[in-house]
């Protein structure tokens, strides 16, 4: 696995307590749930951008 590399994060307090929940009911971190996330957010942008192209 690659090494990972720390960065600050600001998010509004509402969002942030929306994400611990979240991550409460899926058994992960906090941290593990924005990961995932943004794992999400990126394969489906890649998706999309593979479908356009092939249009």
């Amino acid at each position: 696995m690659a090494e990972k590399k720390a960065f600050i994060l600001r998010v509004n307090p509402d969002m942030l307590k929306d994400i611990e929940i979240w991550a409460t009911d899926e058994f992960r971190s906090t941290n593990g749930q924005i990961e995932y996330i943004l794992q999400q957010a990126l394969l489906a942008r890649k998706k999309a951008a593979k479908k356009k192209k092939e249009s």
